[in-house]
Parts: structure tokens; sequence; C-alpha cells
């Protein structure tokens, strides 16, 4: 059985469990505050090249989203998301229950665009309403579609005319910034985006997201967020060693690439046999349209996530590649795919 179902299926990268293992015994400062986690943050920061930026690490991606959103709205604020964002559906209600509401916008292939936050805005203009305060994105998307510098640069726009907090969860970040088709660096982000993460949990670590925050004023007493939220690890420096492997060289981008190769792959297979796809594949997922017939076939010897019905007789399923995805698997999917007769 091979699994395509997500990318964090495995442990972590054999190069982050050298470092962990060569710092197993050494002793370090707690609570992030280690020499490790300091490399990591200088060598992130070097990649922006700028020095202005906080960077915290935090053990999940939900615990960050919740971190961020509970900490930067007011009680009566609330965020803008895509209506594939995973605060609004795979989350179980985790902003929610701080008490803000989420405002889901129809996007494109799961973009927002401005005019739709826009729509948002100008809807929520009286105090009996809730008050948007931030915009949440992620790059790549639940649909695996990124950005482009244009479609963000024009959000950011938006959101500064509005007075909004831009945040991108990066969770898949890798895959979005080594896409064939990404004109999107880190120096970037840090001028267009208020706050992110770079995920490291699916992209080679055994946990761990890395938040930068950009805008000056979201700075102040954020570790103490951190802590009351619970995810400020005793033992922090085990992230810290962790984003010290994936970016004092460029191990994270590898990795990143490697699951995109992976997934170009796969896709030009199913191409080859005359499927469509839910949206055209871009990163390390893809979403092809399938004969429901074709299916039960297909979980014999693979795993997958069904995403939705796309009518009486198909479904588009989910694929997911990683940094561990092996050339033995894609084969393995190639040899099931040469005896369809996609008619």
């Amino acid at each position: 059985m091979y699994s395509f179902t997500n990318d964090y299926s495995e442990g972590a990268h054999p190069r982050v469990l050298e470092l962990l293992n060569k710092y197993n015994l050494e002793q370090n400062a707690g609570y992030g505050e280690d020499i490790h986690s300091e490399n990591a943050k200088n060598h992130i920061k070097k990649l922006m090249n700028r020095k202005d930026v906080d960077i915290h690490f935090i053990p999940g991606g939900t615990q960050t989203n919740l971190i961020v959103i509970s900490s930067f709205l007011r009680p009566h604020q609330a965020v803008i998301s895509p209506e594939t964002g995973h605060i609004h559906g795979h989350e179980t209600g985790a902003i929610e229950a701080t008490g803000h509401k989420i405002i889901t916008v129809s996007g494109k292939d799961g973009k927002l665009t401005p005019e739709g936050i826009k729509k948002v805005v100008e809807f929520h203009k009286e105090e009996y309403t809730v008050k948007p305060k931030m915009v949440y994105i992620s790059n790549s998307t639940e649909l695996g579609t990124i950005y482009t510098k244009e479609e963000l640069r024009a959000i950011s726009k938006v959101c500064k005319e509005y007075e909004l907090i831009l945040f991108l969860d990066g969770a898949r970040l890798a895959s979005a910034l080594t896409c064939s088709s990404n004109d999107i660096s880190f120096k970037d982000l840090s001028e267009l985006v208020d706050v992110f993460y770079i995920g490291g949990t699916k992209n080679g670590a055994l946990l761990g997201e890395a938040l930068v925050i950009v805008k000056e004023e979201l700075k102040e007493d954020f570790r103490y967020f951190i802590k009351q939220r619970g995810a400020m690890l005793a033992k922090g420096f085990v992230m810290g060693i962790q984003f010290e492997a994936l970016f004092q060289d460029d191990l994270y981008f590898e990795l990143g690439k490697h699951a995109n190769e992976m997934s170009n792959k796969i896709a030009g297979i199913i191409k080859s046999k005359g499927f469509a796809f839910q949206v055209e594949p871009c990163s390390n997922q893809l979403f092809p349209i399938l004969p429901d017939s074709l299916l039960e076939e297909l979980e014999k010897e693979f795993s997958f996530i069904r995403n939705e019905k796309i009518d009486d007789d198909h479904t588009a399923i989910r694929l997911v590649t990683s940094w561990a995805t092996t050339n033995e698997s894609v084969e393995a999917l190639g040899k099931f795919f040469e005896n369809v007769n996609n008619k």
C-alpha cells in the first residue's frame, strides 16, 4: 500500500535527525531562547534580507493560526477567509472557540481576491456587525494553487487601504515557493504580508512552524500569547535545531522541490490518460477527477482522500506528495494507470 494521503506521514528528513542527534546531549536554554533557535532565525532573516522581523517557533499549524488570530484581534473583530480556508473547514472551530467570527468569501481556485475582501468590508460597516480586521490566506492553498506576486500585491494593497492585518498560512510554503510558476520570494513575503509562517511539519521536520511577524505593532508581548495558549515548549531547542537543519543550507527548498517533482510526474501520468483535474496541477497537491468505478480498485493499492463528488459517476480525489515520496511509489501509480481505459 502506497500512501498519497498527506505530506506528514513520515518522521523527519535524515539531515534533520542527524542534527538532532548531534546535539542530543548538549545542554540548551529552554523556551526557544537557545543558540540553535537563534541560528535558525538568523538564517531565515538572511533569506528576507532584513533583521527587523520577529520569529517564533510554534509546534503546529492549527496552534499557530489560533494564536495569531486570537492575539491580534479584539473581541468584536473578525477574520476574512476563503471558503476553502484551513481555519474554516479543518480546525474544529478553533477560531470560533476564541470568540472570533470567520467571514468566508468565495474565491477563485481557493484564492481570495481584492474584490471579495472589499465586498466583505463594505458590508460590515455598522457597529451592530462584527468588524473585519484580518485577512487569512494560505500559500499554497487548500486546493494546491499558489498566489502570484501580482495577486499578493493586490491583496496587500487592499489590506493597507482598509487597515486589515494580512496573515499568510505557510504550512505548505516550501511547495509554493519551489513551483515552476512561482514568482514570490521570502523577501517579497516580508514586504507584502504583515505576518506569515514557514511550515516545517509538512516539509521534513518532526514538527514545528516558524512564525514571522513583520508588522511592528504586532510584535509586543507575543511570547506571552504563545505561553498562555500552551504552545511554548520547554524544549524549544528541538524546533530550533530542526529549522537550523532546514535553513543552514538549501534543504528546505530541496524538499519542497522534490515534492513538486513527484507531483508533476503523477500529474503527467494522469493527464496522459485523458483525465481532468478539479484545478490545474501546480504544487504537491493534486485533485484529479476520476470515475467512481475506478476508485475502489485504486484504493486497493493506494491511500488518498476523496475530496468532492463532481457528478453521479465522478469524484475529485486528493493526492499529496512530500519530501519522502519515492520514485517507486510514483512508478507503481503509473503502472496502475497504464491499465486504465478512459472512455
